[in-house]
């Protein structure tokens, strides 16, 4: 995997507060006479380099209830709180130190042998997102309490009966195809190539390439690869896609994109291949791009929900992202599991020839 120099390594677990936006809406458009980039053809142009990392959370801490807009204090204790972590996870390690005095909590849900991870490769960013001068507390604005909705009892039932069966007819350590997609460095994880486009740990850099008929969107994380169609009808559902079928259009200056058609083993937040996500492109000034999103699932989730962030300019490339680490450790992985599987085998012989000896 690969950062930007320059991208910095923060998050924090933050507070939040007040407004929200109703089931599915967004806030009104930038100022169209704003001075944007703008193609041959007089529509927005978001060909460029793109960034969103942030210290905001996707979900509201439940405390902070329907507020949504943080206050000054707030907002300087989250970034202070994630300066101070960066800076003790940047402090070296002892090359002497035994495994025992290694840290076993090192922030964010990291604990044990994961703590090993090199603070390094981290890029959260560091700084509360922003919207309108506006500090928010959470990325998702719908519901009001900016929390992800819940699934319905059946679709709940059904994920669970999965995994159950999942468990104890296969298992993950069965075959390659069982290890998640992220490992097998199929797709990004935490959902940097979406949609939705959401921050992750680290590479949150884009590339967008415009053309009348397409918007190409390339991912850092795992070289996902976006076509939004400008032109033309969603494909058949016949062949899902990896990360849906994504046709947009043009209302006024905003890019509106409608996804559908996702492959069944990429789920998201509850929301299964059904799922439609509709996302809103737009200039909040000419270096930033407002980014919306409504994500929504009739079958699985008991409402829709909503949320903004905010694409900020870079002039650093998207580096190659060697994603390797899963793949090269899955023979491992596997040869782990079938050695564990011959151990119980030898174990049970052993029982069954003594119960026979003592008959």
């Amino acid at each position: 995997m690969t950062i930007s120099a320059s991208r910095v390594l923060l998050q924090c677990a933050v507070a939040c507060a007040a407004v929200s936006i109703g089931a599915g809406a967004f806030a009104a458009d930038p100022v169209k006479k704003m001075p944007i980039p703008r193609t041959a053809e007089g529509k927005p142009d978001f060909t460029g380099f793109w960034t969103h990392e942030t210290i905001t959370p996707l979900e509201r801490p439940a405390q902070y209830g329907t507020r949504l807009i943080m206050t000054d204090e707030e907002v300087k204790a989250a970034e202070g709180f994630a300066a101070e972590h960066v800076k003790k996870a940047d402090a070296p390690t002892d090359p002497k130190a035994r495994i025992q005095d290694l840290p076993t909590d090192c922030g964010y849900g990291f604990t044990g042998a994961n703590c090993g991870y090199n603070n390094f490769w981290v890029d959260r960013g560091e700084k509360v997102l922003r919207i309108k001068g506006e500090p928010r507390a959470s990325i998702i604005t719908d519901p009001a309490n900016g929390r992800l909705p819940g699934m319905l009892p059946d679709a709940a039932k059904h994920a669970a009966a999965e995994r159950a069966a999942f468990r104890k007819n296969a298992g993950p350590v069965d075959g390659p195809e069982l290890r998640s997609l992220g490992e097998r460095c199929l797709l990004s994880f935490g959902s940097n190539g979406g949609p939705p486009m959401l921050p992750n740990m680290y590479n949150n850099a884009y590339q967008f390439v415009q053309t009348p008929d397409n918007m190409l969107i390339l991912v850092e994380m795992v070289h996902d690869a976006r076509v939004l169609r400008m032109k033309g009808k969603p494909l058949t559902t016949k062949i899902p896609k990896w990360l849906g079928d994504s046709v947009a259009r043009w209302e006024g200056d905003t890019l509106v994109v409608e996804t559908t058609n996702f492959h069944p083993l990429h789920t998201f937040r509850g929301a299964d291949g059904d799922r439609k996500v509709i996302e809103k492109f737009s200039y909040a000034s000419p270096n930033e791009i407002l980014y919306q999103f409504t994500v929504s699932d009739p079958n699985s989730l008991t409402a829709p929900f909503s949320g903004e962030l905010i694409f900020n300019r870079t002039n650093e490339p998207v580096y190659e992202y060697a994603c390797h680490e899963g793949n090269y450790a899955l023979p491992g992985i596997l040869a782990g599991a079938r050695a564990e599987e011959a151990q119980g085998q030898k174990a049970t012989a052993k029982e069954v020839a003594n119960e026979d000896d003592g008959e």
